[in-house]
């Protein structure tokens, strides 16, 4: 249908309960977690769901990431449960060490019920973002290596064409597209406005296991310098994921120069001990090198109409709070569940998945900074160290793991029967279609 097309009528399907469902037209920007975890839902209401992706395919690996407290209810409704544990990475738990080697703490998997420091379900980002992806692509669009390239919206619908010329319209656009989203920056101003810089680095790719790593995490600190260094064992014993962090005032390198990123990396972390020089002998060699900013996304609202956010592109709380995965998934659930209970009303559905989610959201930011700050450089200008002995800590930890209901959303309908939608893959690489978006219209 191209932009200038009378508007779409929806379709009607049959519920579970054999009430006639609408199922209005869902366009998802972004593959990663919450994208395809948002898909799943949508597609259970009754939505028909295009979930579009710039990149080629799926990127594989990345950082491990953890799901603890509510959002392992929120997997277990998604019957995945059996699935993503399958895909975890087998991490019996974590020591901290010191320059030489010597374990200074440890902590178990098990600890605190599975959401300790480290996780009963911890598992690359690309690792669940294949299984999310396997369990919806067969009731839902997606759309490789291809991207928004204007957007325009009325009362009634977004009408959307993409950078490969496609041209349609949909009920409703979520971006879920992370923490530089380019439909936050179209519909909702430049990043700059919402981006909050935590004062550290963090870098992260794949090298040989030549550390004789086996189920245990590595972590090494260097509190003078705000330097850390750690090694994660992975499925594939015969590779670790290697994590760097550093202390930066400010970050002025784009997050897509990644020779400019090795270069800089490189620099902030020379002369650090423990294993940092032999592990940086790899990052040449790595076939899946990262590097960003610690940020978190600050907004007074998650929507615009009938645009809505997702994930870290709405609320980022940081690798520091260790919950994006969970804000994530919570997320997915109570934007569809929501949407669907408004009968697809935007202003209505954006308005109480807000409502639900700002609380939880906040807790968990409160936990970012706090773990960005105890990391901080001392100097004479530093703040405190947090002091995490207190009862409110207690308190902080239980509102930013389970401070949020999941409605069982009672008479909204929860199709669980997966109908096929042609998988549509763009021609061509990610940056054959690179480029800056046009403006909102």
């Amino acid at each position: 249908m191209s932009v200038g097309d009378s508007k779409q009528e929806h379709t009607f399907r049959t519920g579970e309960q054999g009430t006639r469902v609408s199922g209005p037209r869902v366009l998802v920007v972004g593959a990663s977690i919450a994208g395809p975890a948002l898909a799943h839902w949508l597609r259970r209401r009754g939505a028909e769901v295009t979930v579009l992706e710039r990149a080629a395919e799926l990127r594989p690996g990345g950082q491990a990431v953890d799901a603890r407290g509510i959002a392992k209810e929120v997997i277990r409704r998604m019957g995945l449960d059996a699935a993503v544990r399958a895909a975890c990475t087998d991490t019996a738990g974590a020591h901290t060490v010191d320059a030489d080697g010597r374990v200074l703490e440890t902590f178990r998997a098990e600890d605190d019920g599975g959401d300790g420091f480290i996780a009963d379900i911890e598992i690359l980002r690309g690792d669940l973002s294949q299984v999310l992806y396997d369990d919806t692509r067969d009731g839902v669009e997606y759309v490789f290596g291809d991207r928004i390239a204007e957007l325009a919206q009325d009362a009634d619908g977004v009408d959307v064409v993409l950078a490969s010329g496609d041209r349609r319209r949909f009920d409703l656009v979520i971006g879920a597209d992370g923490l530089h989203s380019a439909l936050r920056a179209m519909v909702f101003g430049p990043h700059e406005r919402f981006l909050r810089h935590l004062g550290h680095v963090l870098a992260f790719y794949s090298v040989p296991n030549e550390f004789g790593l086996d189920r245990w995490l590595l972590e090494y600190q260097d509190r003078e310098s705000g330097r850390s260094a750690l090694l994660r064992p992975l499925q594939d014993a015969t590779r670790a994921m290697a994590v760097f962090s550093f202390a930066s005032a400010d970050f002025d390198v784009d997050h897509r120069d990644v020779a400019a990123q090795k270069a800089l990396l490189r620099e902030r972390l020379a002369g650090l001990g423990w294993l940092a020089p032999d592990i940086l002998a790899h990052l040449d060699d790595t076939p899946d090198f990262y590097l960003d900013q610690v940020a978190q996304v600050v907004m007074d609202r998650w929507s615009s109409g009938r645009v809505g956010l997702l994930g870290d592109a709405a609320f980022s709380s940081s690798p520091m709070s260790g919950q994006g995965t969970g804000l994530a998934l919570v997320g997915a659930y109570l934007l569809a569940g929501e949407l669907a209970a408004a009968g697809w009303a935007p202003d209505a559905g954006f308005a109480r998945y807000e409502a639900r989610m700002r609380s939880f959201v906040e807790a968990n930011q409160e936990i970012g900074r706090l773990n960005a700050r105890s990391r901080g450089v001392p100097g004479p200008d530093a703040g405190p160290r947090p002091d995490f002995t207190g009862a409110w800590f207690t308190e902080l930890i239980e509102r930013a793991l389970n401070g949020v209901e999941l409605p069982d959303y009672a008479g909204v309908p929860d199709d669980l029967r997966s109908y096929r939608v042609a998988r549509v893959e763009a021609p061509g690489s990610a940056e054959a279609v690179e480029g800056s978006a046009a403006p909102v219209r």
